[in-house]
């Protein structure tokens, strides 16, 4: 049975209306019914409560439904490659600052001779930038090989 009939059947064991579902799970009774109706699924975060409302485990619920078991794994992969997207800006963000700051504090030498600079910020914004450059490689592998997975 399809993830959108499992979801009806589950539904009206428990006699429930389609409105009545949706406010136990804070969605509209549109968003129930385009569910019911396979024209969506929802997220793995809400196959959980919904699997936690019925009581049921996640097999019983989504493992009947080859496509939702493939839109669950693909959500994920997608997960995955926004935060290491993420990462990647952070890391070139605080490179970029590590050598701004450098530039605006600059070096300044005392009275009595001794110099004064950050010279630690330059290795420590180096070793950001190549992070980052390592986590951008990183995503990119990966992102081609779910696409030519996908083929």
């Amino acid at each position: 049975m399809d993830f959108g009939g499992q979801i009806k059947k589950i539904r009206q064991q428990h006699a429930l209306t389609q409105e009545q579902l949706a406010q136990q799970l804070h969605v509209s009774r549109q968003t129930v019914s385009s569910w019911e109706n396979n024209r969506n699924l929802p997220d793995l975060a809400m196959v959980v409560t919904i699997a936690q409302l019925f009581q049921i485990s996640l097999d019983q619920l989504i493992l009947g439904d080859e496509t939702m078991a493939k839109k669950l794994v693909k959500d994920g992969s997608q997960v995955r490659l926004a935060r290491l997207n993420i990462a990647t800006v952070i890391l070139f963000v605080l490179g970029g600052a590590c050598f701004l700051s450098a530039a605006l504090i600059g070096s300044s030498v005392d009275s009595n001779g001794i110099l004064h600079e950050p010279f630690f910020l330059i290795p420590i914004g180096y070793l950001l930038l190549f992070g980052g450059l390592i986590v951008l490689l990183v995503n990119l592998g990966l992102r081609l090989y779910h696409h030519f997975k996908a083929k």
